[in-house]
């Protein structure tokens, strides 16, 4: 996408309720992914969303529209998620058996999908679980990096302006990323075989 066109911009800036629901519409679900990669739990990616959308409300004015909406919206998220580390204690996780069940279902207690084999269940979550750990090990800067440039593909430009880090940095972060998570999984026994 290019830059923001100036009648979406204009009434943006006019706070358009039709307006600024497109934007949470398209971009929501992105901001949250990203702040759950960034290590946020469910509630604090939650909040971290509202924050990042009253923020862009109250930036409004600032916005010239050059820039695309997400990476406006990835930059503030950059913010907030550092505020929310320094501002708040890490919450205990509740029991991941519980989360797992509780996501097999929706709200009026019916299966989202058919059950799977129990085997095929039981190695999904142990692989899942892995992978969250091996990317938990990582440091901030490396998680951030490897989430916005793997998980959303954002490209190194993009992730620079939202971090303030040079695209060669973002290189260099990326690829230890990419080594801590092959050699944790492969000593955790999920390496090639």
């Amino acid at each position: 996408m290019a830059d923001l066109d100036e009648s979406l911009l204009a009434l943006l800036r006019a706070r358009d309720p039709d307006a600024l629901r497109t934007i949470a519409d398209e971009h929501g679900r992105r901001i949250y992914r990203a702040a759950r990669g960034m290590g946020h739990s469910a509630a604090d990616a939650e909040d971290l969303v509202q924050d990042v959308f009253l923020a862009f409300l109250l930036s409004l004015d600032r916005f010239e529209g050059r820039a695309q909406v997400g990476t406006w919206l990835f930059g503030i998220l950059h913010r907030k998620s550092l505020e929310r580390r320094r501002a708040v204690v890490r919450e205990e996780l509740s029991d991941p058996i519980d989360q797992l069940f509780e996501s097999q279902f929706d709200t009026r207690g019916h299966w989202h999908l058919a059950a799977d084999a129990p085997e095929h269940l039981i190695h999904a979550e142990q692989a899942g679980g892995a992978i969250a750990g091996c990317l938990e090990a990582l440091p901030d800067q490396q998680r951030e990096v490897f989430h916005l440039r793997q998980v959303e593909d954002l490209p190194a430009e993009a992730v620079s302006k939202i971090t303030g880090l040079s695209v060669t940095h973002i290189g260099v972060l990326l690829h230890r990323a990419r080594v801590r998570l092959r050699v944790c999984l492969g000593e955790k026994g999920w390496g090639r075989r």
